[in-house]
């Protein structure tokens, strides 16, 4: 596959779209607009995790193990002392067939405050269509630890930023996932029910990810989650109000 050079802004025609996990990458520039996650960047990316899920994929006609690295974030209603939910991209669990090998969510990786739990799946769209997957945590995160993250109580506004946030396996910022990278304003470009556009830079490995948008009383709420993209100026995510019904129905 060709490699893309582009700026940051969406061009006027695009061909097609890949999925995250299979996007080629594209040439770093500095124009990457993304920054690493420190100790001094906003508290509630803490709530996006690294998520690693077991499964096979058929190559050649045969059966071999694979392994899906993506983004995660925990969830929960607003005040709660635990938090036991997060949300993902269903393409990550494509290929998770084997229940008795485990999904794990890893916040913080890496660092002594690093916390994890396994998982297993709650709810999901069903495929690309509807790319956001629901999953309950075996051993609950307290808040004194992490801070879940809110869901936002509408859509997104496409007159205000938002931030794309996940471990991109790119080899510039995001060191090959073993960073959280984040692209703390970005702008929505199109904005459909099942679907939104953002000229967010986003990599593999961010599927899953966060997108965040800052309320008017300046609390961090999820407006979606990250399904695809061309890894330099155009990401695609499904706003949370397409399967809020789910979310509130599993969200505690």
């Amino acid at each position: 596959m060709r490699r893309i050079f582009a700026r940051r802004v969406v061009p006027l025609l695009i061909a097609g779209l890949w999925p995250l996990a299979l996007v080629a990458e594209p040439e770093l520039t500095a124009s990457d607009t993304r920054l690493v996650y420190t100790n001094t960047a906003p508290s509630w990316l803490r709530a996006v995790g690294k998520l690693q899920v077991p499964g096979h994929k058929y190559q050649d006609g045969r059966r071999a193990h694979h392994r899906e690295d993506c983004s995660a974030t925990l969830v929960a209603q607003p005040a709660s002392t635990r938090a036991d939910t997060i949300i993902t991209a269903w393409h990550c669990l494509e290929f998770y067939t084997d229940l008795s090998k485990p999904i794990t969510f890893t916040l913080l990786p890496g660092s002594e405050q690093h916390v994890g739990s396994e998982a297993y799946r709650l709810a999901d769209g069903g495929g690309m269509h509807a790319d956001w997957a629901i999953l309950r945590l075996t051993q609950a995160i307290p808040a004194h630890q992490v801070t879940a993250m809110g869901i936002h109580p509408d859509r997104a506004n496409p007159g205000l930023p938002i931030t794309m946030a996940g471990y991109s396996r790119d080899n510039g910022t995001g060191n090959k996932g073993e960073h959280l990278s984040f692209d703390p304003a970005c702008a929505i470009t199109r904005q459909a029910k099942g679907s939104s556009d953002s000229n967010c830079r986003a990599h593999k490995g961010s599927s899953g990810g966060a997108v965040v948008q800052i309320t008017q009383k300046g609390q961090a709420r999820m407006a979606g989650v990250i399904s695809q993209g061309n890894g330099v100026g155009l990401s695609t995510f499904v706003p949370v109000d397409g399967f809020r019904n789910a979310i509130n129905q599993h969200l505690r």
